[in-house]
């Protein structure tokens, strides 16, 4: 436990910016996982409703520092490909 006030105050904000960058990432997980479970069930419209706000929510992480910029992109890239593979073998089927 910290003795010095300063060091106290520090403590206290990084409680409070440790809850809310948590807060910001389980929204990210909670997106994506929401949008590939859409996707398993083979609901391909709904995935590509979905999909911009997935996106909304990375980049948003991403100004946030909470994610690093190349992350989101290339976990933006993976499902959008996803949603492509998943459209073409539902076309094909």
């Amino acid at each position: 436990m910290p003795n010095i006030q300063s060091a106290k105050k520090r403590q206290r904000q990084n409680a409070v910016r440790r809850e809310r960058n948590r807060a910001g990432r389980s929204v990210v997980r909670n997106r994506i996982k929401n949008l590939i479970k859409t996707l398993r069930t083979g609901d391909v419209a709904a995935a590509e409703a979905l999909f911009p706000a997935v996106c909304s929510a990375l980049d948003r992480a991403a100004n946030k520092k909470l994610w690093h910029k190349n992350a989101t992109s290339r976990k933006k890239s993976r499902l959008a490909k996803l949603i492509v593979k998943v459209k073409s073998e539902k076309a094909s089927a």
